[in-house]
């Protein structure tokens, strides 16, 4: 089967996970945060699923059994996943997938383009929100990201998806009143919306 007739038959119950790194400054030394994420390809709907030092592992595998959790696993419902070839994904965590019905496909290797989705989000909150903030901890890099996923969600139209945003709020499309701006991180994130008249 065609990769284009896959992609289009099972587009709903496919999911993609990747990692991005940032560097803080604890305790006055440079340290490389790991942020792993899974991604609902058909809504774009991202979950962070952890953020670690030391992604190795049993943290691997921890992260392995979250997200194949049958209540709140973000890949509970699904039954494609895509991966990488990273070592950080173990052939223990690949398993744990496996055994609750997820199939996993792991990508040629020096092919950003067959994860383009997941790509483009890293891409997206690096350049929109963690190049222009210094973090001292992991305390602070986990509010900036919280901060960007609900701005991603409820804020920030998607080309993708006919220029929607993926959850929007209540005021979202209003054509009444007038125009006001939500800032976000001390307005590296910004969105503009229609104040109830």
């Amino acid at each position: 089967m065609p990769g284009s007739t896959f992609l289009k038959s099972h587009w709903g119950s496919i999911a993609a996970t990747d990692f991005f790194t940032v560097e803080a400054w604890p305790c006055f030394s440079l340290t490389r945060y790991c942020v792993f994420f899974c991604m609902d390809l058909s809504s774009r709907r991202v979950h962070i699923a952890g953020i670690s030092e030391c992604p190795f592992g049993a943290w691997m595998k921890q992260m392995g059994c979250n997200l194949a959790d049958p209540f709140d696993g973000s890949v509970a419902d699904m039954r494609y996943i895509i991966l990488n070839r990273d070592s950080l994904y173990t052939h223990e965590f690949r398993e744990l997938l496996k055994q609750v019905g997820v199939k996993v496909f792991r990508l040629p290797s020096r092919s950003p383009n067959l994860d383009a989705f997941a790509e483009r989000f890293v891409r997206m909150i690096k350049e929109s929100c963690l190049r222009q903030m210094i973090f001292f901890g992991e305390r602070s890099l986990r509010q900036a990201i919280n901060e960007f996923v609900a701005y991603y969600h409820h804020e920030r139209n998607h080309q993708g998806l006919k220029n929607r945003q993926i959850e929007p709020l209540a005021d979202v499309g209003s054509l009444y009143g007038s125009v006001v701006c939500r800032e976000r991180l001390g307005g590296v994130l910004r969105y503009y919306y229609r104040d109830a008249a």
